[in-house]
């Protein structure tokens, strides 16, 4: 390195109090969307900054139809931005793109195809799964209480295990940053509390940088590090809320029963009617 490489080198390293930092894995910067129809343009989104930093859980809230998902296709690469930039460890994110897993609201298992080979699909289209892409197939089915029902069809198991088939199929192509569009809602009430307690430690566990976009004011509190409150369209950011639990075992069913879980519901609701 050269002596101006060695500086940027100790700056990404240190701060100035000499603790550790990380760049953060994913950036936005002043990102507008609008969509284009005969009637006119109607605009999603405007400027809107945030950060996600390596291995966070961040959820983002807002009005229905506010542009939460068109925020999440944006950086999937599935649209582009009007303005402004993204970028996924400090690269745009146009080349980054597959790094990028993305679970969508239903789970998309393919009933003529095993649980395993669902699990496979996503490294079948990228490559011809290799050995170690299998055996880590396996591990991961094992690690998450599947592995008995690999040659079982998905229509044999319950929606959360389907849920869990999804999110493995997902792990399995190791994206650095997991997209989590509703994943969810499809679920009744007493199964959408256990498998998203289920998949959000799954998700800790395999220290994933993860993006959620939820209308469950206590699903966003009870998994994630930050709550990013949306406005109405187009959706620009109202405020950004760190979320903390002083609890031994912090977990998202065990956060439902905190004292400050109430706190912070009601602080992300009362910003959500700001405008009212």
């Amino acid at each position: 390195m050269n002596s101006n490489e060695d500086i940027s080198y100790i700056k990404y390293i240190y701060n100035t109090d000499g603790c550790e930092i990380m760049n953060p894995i994913l950036e936005l910067d002043h990102i507008n969307y609008s969509y284009h129809t005969l009637g006119g343009e109607t605009k999603a989104l405007s400027n809107i900054s945030f950060s996600l930093d390596p291995g966070e859980f961040a959820a983002v809230v807002g009005p229905s139809g506010c542009g939460k998902s068109t925020l999440l296709s944006l950086i999937a690469g599935l649209m582009q931005p009007e303005s402004g930039h993204m970028s996924l460890n400090g690269k745009p994110l146009t080349e980054n793109s597959s790094k990028i897993g993305y679970m969508l609201q239903h789970d998309h298992l393919f009933e003529w195809r095993t649980v395993r080979r669902n699990v496979l699909l996503g490294a079948e289209i990228n490559r011809s799964p290799t050995p170690d892409i299998k055996k880590r197939a396996d591990d991961l089915l094992e690690q998450y209480g599947l592995q008995r029902f690999s040659s079982s069809r998905p229509s044999q198991l319950s929606g959360g295990m389907r849920q869990r088939a999804a999110l493995i199929r997902t792990l399995l192509l190791e994206p650095e940053l997991l997209l989590l569009d509703e994943p969810f809602s499809a679920l009744d009430y007493q199964t959408r509390l256990t498998v998203s307690d289920d998949i959000g430690q799954i998700i800790r566990h395999s220290g994933k940088t993860a993006l959620l976009v939820t209308h469950d004011l206590s699903e966003a509190v009870s998994l994630s590090d930050r709550v990013i409150v949306l406005s109405k369209r187009p959706a620009r950011i109202f405020r950004i809320i760190p979320i903390t639990f002083s609890l031994e075992n912090d977990t998202p069913l065990n956060r439902r029963n905190a004292p400050e879980f109430k706190n912070y519901f009601n602080e992300i609701w009362k910003e959500l009617n700001r405008d009212e």
